[in-house]
């Protein structure tokens, strides 16, 4: 797929910066029924993603500078696995082979989390707190579009319980060293470009190529994005 490349990247984090809206400018209403994929691509890609979230997170906690940072390391990588679990187990009540539906995806996912496991544990979290973040909205609001049953039993899966306990522990450590600030704000900047193509291959394919009609899609993520790095005090 030559679109999983870093100057795609770059051009499709200029498009989702520009698609935003000053504050207070009335958003079109996501229209789900628009971009969102099939059922069994949604739940493949999805499960893979947290499979696959919940063993970077997991290498990731070797590398803390704190016991309380490796211990949020871990929250961070069972939340995953947690997520996966839940995804599998409906993956396998439609019937389907959890792995069969998850291998069109490895491939891609596994490049995009190998440009995107950060150079030590700060980025690695960062890396967790922002993609993990940014493809569980994406997913939760793609959830709205599906069966109802499967909405009921995924309802609570794309929380964001985990990020309270990263956010403390990432903003002790931005506090005792400030140029880790700096730092961040710029790994977070890159990671966006990266994600968003992630995100983008999570949509129906029909839509992929299609910024008006991606325009509502970008413009709700990136404000929850501005959100969480808000709360580190960092600059999205």
């Amino acid at each position: 797929m030559s679109w999983w490349n870093r100057k795609r990247a770059s051009q499709l984090a200029a498009a989702w910066l520009a698609s935003r809206k000053p504050r207070g400018a009335t958003v079109e209403r996501l229209q789900l029924d628009d971009v969102s994929p099939e059922l069994d691509v949604y739940l493949g890609q999805a499960a893979y993603l947290q499979l696959s979230l919940y063993e970077t997170m997991g290498r990731a906690g070797a590398g803390a500078p704190t016991l309380s940072g490796r211990l949020v390391t871990g929250v961070l990588a069972t939340t995953a696995l947690d997520r996966h679990r839940a995804i599998v187990a409906e993956i396998q009540r439609s019937g389907h082979e959890p792995a069969d539906l998850m291998a069109p995806y490895r491939e891609p996912i596994d490049r995009f989390l190998e440009r995107t496991s950060g150079a030590d544990w700060y980025e690695s979290m960062l890396t967790g707190y922002v993609t993990a973040g940014i493809l569980n909205d994406l997913f939760a609001n793609l959830l709205r579009s599906l069966p109802a049953d499967v909405q009921q039993r995924l309802r609570s899966v794309f929380d964001a319980r985990e990020e309270p306990a990263v956010v403390e522990e990432l903003t002790a450590r931005i506090d005792e060293d400030p140029l880790v600030a700096s730092r961040l704000a710029m790994w977070g900047r890159r990671l966006v470009g990266d994600t968003l193509l992630v995100a983008r291959s999570a949509l129906a394919s029909h839509a992929r190529e299609d910024q008006e009609r991606l325009e509502p899609v970008w413009t709700e993520l990136i404000a929850a994005h501005t959100r969480r790095m808000d709360a580190l005090g960092l600059t999205a």
